[in-house]
């Protein structure tokens, strides 16, 4: 990033907070040339924001209702031009290092204008750690899905998910009412969901929660295999030789 005035977007729930920033933004402007790009007061908000473009840093706060900060960041870093994340948190100084792989930065709350101007500062020339923000599990497992559809960017709860299907170069998501192309591999999911999601295929992860049984099924040269059945879906998905003794076990029959 070159001497240009950074844009900035302010996320946070709170809107003297909120307000707070954009005053300190404005007080170090002659130091770090700045512009508030807009300010949001949930992940969500800040999302539909970044998309319309505009955006070289998000102040984030960590705990917000909808989606929280450390959230935001896993999605924004899996843009192709993701902004740089800077956090704001309330918590102290031990808890918040558990945050730092997730960010450029962080400011602890009350923020002070020379620590922000420091972070701004800190931004320029740097190019969002993207790999990083994406695979954080710095506050526990993700709660969304960012799929890409048409130039935006939807948010697919992962409790809504019956079961996923790897085809081809795509991870096909399905929950009761369509399909989501997911643009990550099974495998990755698999291992960050490994408590969510059951492995009934070499293709295919099944949300346990969304499993009704199984049945045996013939085929028609007399061979037998087993079948899942899922809450609110009519399919019924073949579960493979290898992965049956683990099934098995994890539903305990």
């Amino acid at each position: 990033m070159s001497d240009l005035p950074l844009r900035v977007l302010i996320v946070d729930d709170e809107a003297p907070a909120r307000s707070r920033l954009r005053d300190l933004l404005g007080d170090i402007a002659a130091v770090q040339p700045n512009v508030v790009a807009g300010m949001a007061a949930n992940g969500v908000e800040a999302l539909r924001l970044v998309e319309a473009g505009g955006v070289d840093v998000v102040l984030a706060d960590i705990r917000m209702p909808v989606m929280d900060g450390v959230e935001l960041a896993r999605e924004l870093g899996r843009l192709p031009q993701a902004p740089v994340v800077v956090f704001t948190t309330a918590y102290d100084q031990y808890a918040v290092q558990a945050f730092e792989l997730a960010a450029t930065d962080y400011l602890v709350k009350p923020v002070r204008a020379e620590r922000l101007a420091a972070a701004l500062s800190k931004v320029r020339g740097q190019r969002p750690l993207q790999a990083e923000l994406a695979t954080t599990a710095a506050s526990g497992e993700r709660r969304h899905f960012g799929v890409s559809e048409r130039g935006r960017i939807l948010l697919l709860p992962v409790e809504d998910v019956r079961y996923l299907k790897a085809e081809l170069k795509y991870v096909t998501a399905k929950t009761v009412e369509r399909e989501f192309v997911l643009d990550e591999s099974l495998v990755q999911i698999e291992q960050e969901f490994c408590d969510r999601f059951l492995r009934i295929h070499r293709n295919c992860l099944v949300a346990r929660t969304a499993i009704q049984g199984v049945e045996r099924v013939g085929d028609t040269d007399g061979e037998a295999h087993w079948e899942v059945l899922l809450a609110g879906l009519p399919e019924r998905l073949p579960v493979s030789r290898r992965q049956w003794p683990a099934v098995r076990q994890a539903l305990g029959l």
